[in-house]
């Protein structure tokens, strides 16, 4: 079969690998109609994640039909369509039972202690390969799964693998309420469905907060009052929006590479920090706060934290590897701020993001913005890396 491979940073090739079979009876085999790549796929193909092995399957996003089942899989049959969810969980340990189930016991074979276990991701998250494929191995298929009705089409149902529950994720760490005011930082895929479920949550305002120009127009046409950090300074402006009191939420959607060279904060990075500096205004990245491997905080995190008002809570949702050490405590401690993050659930939030799509209540396809066979997926890996216009989110048709 067909499949995106991981061979080194920088290198990922359209490869003929062997189709996957059942290892465990609590597995299914599902024949993938839709795949995506995501803005954590970046990170691998950058470095800015490192640890993905030579050979590994990229992708964590899919939509498909399943093809088998094991013995202990007695809620599917071959021939359902389903959407899979991003994070591997079995449905079975006391976490699991909580809802956490990014914190599940049992699904990461490096051990209950060894963090979440996702899809196409570097060893210490399994590996397991993942979903850029003709066909993925599903462990603990009986929750690793979600039915899908007719009326949720490939479009939409790739949207709730991973990018949807994430962005509701993120409004949830940052506990919106009805009648808040929130920022988003970063308008990517993930940013843009916070910004959705902010306004699901009832916000009274939310505030976007990214340089592409694309992304904000794309931020408004959802309801965002929006700021180009590249034109002003988005902690000054930010306050004056509210009142000289700043938002009462606060959602990093962007996470490491908190600057591109050519594009800032949502674009991701793996960049020369000196060119970094020339890009940004000065008065609104004075020399330091950009962020190098042990000097500081991210931006985002840095003008998250100066923002915020009061008693605020901010929600992080974007990706820091397990060495990012570095936050402005005594700020944020000194401003009586909530700080919630982490990975995301998916399985606790699919079925509900399901019935919302199916209702009608939210068309998630608003934010799909480009299709592509995957026999094109390594030059759409370079477009969506590149940040062009009208490239927000990259569908891979199977």
């Amino acid at each position: 079969m067909k499949a995106v491979v991981f061979h080194d940073i920088g290198d990922i090739r359209l490869d003929h690998v062997p189709e996957p079979g059942l290892k465990e009876s609590t597995d299914a085999i599902v024949r993938l109609t839709a795949s995506a790549i995501c803005g954590t796929d970046l990170h691998f193909v950058r470095g800015t994640f490192p640890g993905v092995e030579p050979g590994t399957i990229l992708g964590h996003e899919g939509v498909g039909i399943v093809e088998e089942v094991g013995d202990e899989v007695r809620n599917f049959r071959p021939g359902d369509r389903v959407v899979i969810p991003s994070t591997i969980a079995c449905g079975c340990c006391s976490y699991c039972r909580s809802g956490y189930f990014a914190q599940c016991d049992n699904a990461n074979p490096n051990g209950p202690d060894a963090g979440t276990s996702f899809f196409g991701g570097p060893s210490a998250t399994g590996p397991f390969d993942g979903l850029q494929a003709e066909y993925a191995r599903i462990p603990h298929a009986h929750v690793g799964l979600v039915r899908l009705p007719d009326e949720v089409d490939d479009d939409a149902a790739i949207l709730i693998s991973d990018i949807f529950p994430t962005g509701y994720f993120g409004a949830e760490l940052a506990e919106v309420t009805a009648g808040d005011t929130v920022v988003v930082f970063g308008c990517g895929p993930v940013g843009m469905f916070a910004i959705i479920s902010a306004m699901l949550m009832d916000a009274g305002r939310v505030i976007a907060v990214d340089c592409v120009p694309s992304r904000l127009e794309a931020a408004r046409r959802h309801g965002a009052e929006t700021i180009n950090f590249l034109e002003e300074d988005p902690v000054e402006v930010i306050k004056q929006l509210t009142g000289g009191i700043g938002p009462d939420r606060a959602i990093d959607a962007v996470g490491i590479d908190a600057i591109h060279p050519d594009e800032g904060p949502a674009s991701g990075g793996g960049a020369a920090f000196e060119e970094e500096r020339s890009k940004v205004a000065p008065d609104s990245a004075p020399e330091g706060d950009l962020w190098v491997p042990g000097s500081g905080p991210s931006q985002v995190l840095r003008w998250a934290v100066e923002s915020l008002a009061k008693a605020g809570t901010l929600g992080i949702i974007g990706v820091y590897p397990p060495d990012f050490e570095v936050f402005p405590i005594g700020r944020a401690m000194n401003k009586n701020l909530t700080l919630r993050m982490g990975n995301c659930h998916h399985r606790r939030y699919l079925p509900e993001l399901v019935r919302l799509v199916r209702s009608g209540a939210v068309d998630p396809t608003r934010v799909l913005s480009r299709h592509e066979p995957v026999v094109s997926a390594i030059e759409a890996y370079e477009t969506f890396d590149q940040r062009r216009a009208g490239w927000l989110k990259v569908e891979l048709e199977v």
